[in-house]
């Protein structure tokens, strides 16, 4: 698909494993494919990068058996993710800036607004990971509001902050998989489905000895 689209960019947003199959192919392919992979607090847990002990036992089980399925030398990148890249006017990271090692959320407008002190400091598009979520808004230094569309046009009076959605796990109750496709050009942004094998997916999952809710979920969109 992103080579029908002509893209010539990719960001990995993070959070390259601690759900699926198989973690180390999946590292393999990010490495080979994306131009940029950015630190998420699963990648984090796993490279030993932070305390996961308050994680719920099935993530806990999930991180420590990615862990042992990973190749040395696929260990060694995730402990050296950077937190956040940029590519001239665009930022990439996990969590939602400016503390973006603190991996929040991105869910309200009032998360947009705390971005106004520090609006100077912000690229002109912001692209985040962590909530699997479609959301997108634009702000100034006084005010923000969401964007409520799947495609739009950037207005170069605004910045903007957009989570990406997710290739693995959408939790948008729409189980394909989702990206964020971004004309540095047009200035224009739009989600982008497509199916995938999510019984194969899930056949994965239960033989890799993860919970079994880990598949299950692929197949509602949770």
């Amino acid at each position: 698909m992103l080579e029908l689209q002509r893209v010539d960019y990719i960001a990995c947003l993070g959070d390259s494993v601690g759900y699926g199959g198989q973690p180390d192919q999946v590292c393999n392919l990010i490495r080979k494919y994306a131009d940029v992979t950015v630190l998420g607090n699963h990648d984090a847990a796993v490279a030993r990068r932070m305390d996961y002990a308050y994680y719920r036992p099935a993530a806990r089980e999930a991180l420590d058996n990615h862990r042992s399925q990973l190749s040395d030398e696929n260990l060694a990148w995730l402990s050296g993710l950077p937190y956040t890249a940029r590519l001239h006017d665009l930022a990439f990271c996990h969590g939602v800036p400016p503390d973006v090692e603190a991996f929040e959320y991105l869910f309200s407008l009032d998360q947009v607004v705390g971005l106004s002190e520090t609006y100077a400091e912000q690229a002109r598009v912001t692209f985040v990971g962590h909530s699997h979520l479609c959301k997108c808004f634009r702000y100034t230094a006084d005010e923000g509001e969401e964007i409520l569309r799947t495609r739009f046009q950037t207005d170069g009076e605004y910045k903007y902050i957009i989570s990406a959605g997710s290739v693995g796990q959408p939790r948008d109750y729409d189980s394909r998989a989702c990206c964020g496709l971004y004309d540095t050009e047009l200035g224009t942004f739009e989600y982008v489905r497509l199916p995938y094998d999510i019984d194969g997916a899930a056949q994965q999952i239960a033989a890799s000895n993860l919970s079994e809710a880990f598949g299950r979920r692929l197949f509602l969109g949770v």
